[in-house]
């Protein structure tokens, strides 16, 4: 099969495929959410899909259908479930989602599973999905099929940061539609950048609880909760060929994978 996409595959190819003993399948998922006035609603999912498929070509893996729609936005870290743009799935469906996909893909022979994670709000639904989809199949060998679960960011490297914030970098809470997404969108998709509509303004200050209904004056006006302000393609370029060359040799690593 010459194509990474299995989406661009015909069923006797990934027919064929399967009987590869390492046959590991990453699926990227996202979220569709505001990102403020100079980035797409789809970025969670862009940027999601474009790690996939960099560490699906490094290591001989396929990169399944993003998952493009995610958990509810929360107020500290995507500026809230009430901002339009943002349209969110339920926990249970999410979780239900990545269940039939861990079940489906297991069951039809692919020994690897890899979740890469795009969104911030949905790691613990994913995780219970792929943990209740394990118990269906009655799978706990851990020398047997194996599902991974990561968000993209965890392998963003100290130094990676130390060059990509220079005055210091403010945070993963407020990461949300900052600089390093920005960056990341001005390397892989720049037609999708509108650095003209970004809004240079001071970070989020917001409380360290939660409070529901929530108080729509403490997201910042933009959506965003830190400002794009130095965001620059060559970042965007850095963070990506950095954390891509990482999770493939941890994929590598432990999955037992062709580089």
């Amino acid at each position: 099969m010459k194509t990474s996409l299995l989406a661009h595959a015909t069923a006797p190819e990934f027919s064929n495929w399967l009987d590869n003993e390492r046959a590991t399948v990453l699926v990227p998922v996202g979220a569709l959410e505001q990102h403020g006035p100079h980035l797409p609603l789809g970025t969670d999912s862009l940027l999601a899909t474009a790690v996939s498929l960099g560490a699906a070509e490094r290591t001989g893996a396929k990169v399944a259908q993003t998952l493009n729609y995610g958990y509810k936005s929360q107020q500290k870290s995507g500026g809230g479930n009430h901002l339009r743009g943002t349209l969110s799935l339920d926990a249970d469906n999410l979780i239900g989602i990545t269940r039939d996909i861990t079940r489906s893909f297991l069951q039809q022979g692919v020994r690897n599973l890899v979740f890469v994670n795009g969104h911030y709000e949905n790691y613990q639904f994913l995780y219970e999905g792929v943990d209740l989809a394990l118990r269906d199949l009655g799978l706990s060998d851990p020398a047997g099929p194996s599902v991974l679960l990561l968000s993209y960011w965890d392998y963003v490297s100290e130094s990676t940061l130390a060059t990509v914030y220079p005055q210091g970098f403010p945070g993963w809470d407020i990461e949300h539609g900052g600089v390093l997404e920005t960056s990341l969108m001005l390397h892989l998709h720049p037609e999708l950048v509108h650095l003209d509509e970004a809004v240079d303004h001071d970070p989020a200050l917001l409380p360290r609880f939660d409070r529901l209904p929530v108080v729509p004056e403490r997201t910042p006006h933009t959506g965003a909760l830190s400002a794009p302000s130095g965001s620059t393609a060559q970042k965007g370029r850095l963070l990506f060929e950095q954390t891509v060359a990482d999770l493939a040799t941890d994929l590598s690593t432990e999955l037992g994978l062709e580089r």
